[in-house]
């Protein structure tokens, strides 16, 4: 009993030479711990920065690409409009062999005032795309051809006429000439300028007119007697 009284109380060898073997940790090995922490956090924030920073530039690398391709495009666009005069494209002066006709009865006064000469007939819209890039080749075709009437007829502002006409794809050509009445009828886009062309080279030939000339109120009254409402033909956008 007394052994183990002095036991306890005496302290334990192992103990004591674990706690003198162990080396206490001294202020300057903590300051490299803490330095060591500090530097990675630093590098970690300064990877993230490096990140960011390369997401912004890729960004506005991006943004550069397409302010250049829309500038290009743009400029492209406005080369083929040409100069920007104010005027809208149906309305530019295509010469004094080119008018407009904005009512049906204007149409029929047209074509009655022409005698044997070969008149083209352009319907068209202003929202047609395919309309807008024909247009300056039809006024360079009618400078071209000073002999030959040619007549715009806008199918938003003649929808009932376009419509007994069988209008229903644009741009569209009506060829008439003298007495034969309407001699052709075809839709003709600036790839297909050349069918253009072909008509006004086989149309365009000198002829004698063997009567009056056959109005396109004779036109339209032979549609309406011919067709009935069901079966009239309409045009689409």
């Amino acid at each position: 009993m007394a052994d183990r009284l002095v036991a306890a109380l005496l302290p334990c060898p192992v103990a004591a030479s674990c706690s003198s073997s162990a080396a206490p940790v001294s202020s300057s090995s903590h300051c490299c711990l803490v330095a060591r922490s500090n530097s990675h956090r630093n590098w970690t924030r300064s990877l993230r920065l490096d990140r960011s920073s390369l997401q912004g530039q890729r960004l506005e690398l991006l943004q550069c690409c397409w302010q250049r391709r829309t500038r290009s495009r743009l400029l492209k666009v406005n080369a083929a409009r040409g100069p920007d005069d104010g005027v809208k494209w149906w309305e530019k002066d295509g010469g004094p062999n080119m008018r407009d006709v904005h009512s049906t009865q204007e149409f029929i006064d047209a074509l009655g005032s022409v005698g044997d000469k070969l008149v083209i007939v352009e319907f068209f819209a202003t929202w047609c795309g395919s309309c807008r890039a024909l247009y300056p080749k039809l006024c360079k075709l009618a400078e071209e051809h000073r002999d030959i009437e040619f007549i715009k007829v806008n199918f938003e502002e003649n929808k009932p006429m376009c419509k007994r006409l069988d209008i229903k794809v644009l741009p569209y050509f009506h060829f008439y000439r003298g007495a034969e009445g309407r001699v052709d009828a075809f839709s003709c886009s600036l790839a297909k300028l050349q069918k253009l062309r072909d008509a006004i080279q086989l149309h365009n030939s000198d002829r004698c007119s063997l009567g009056p000339t056959l109005g396109v109120g004779d036109l339209l009254s032979s549609l309406a007697n011919t067709n009935t409402p069901d079966q009239a033909a309409t045009a689409t956008r």
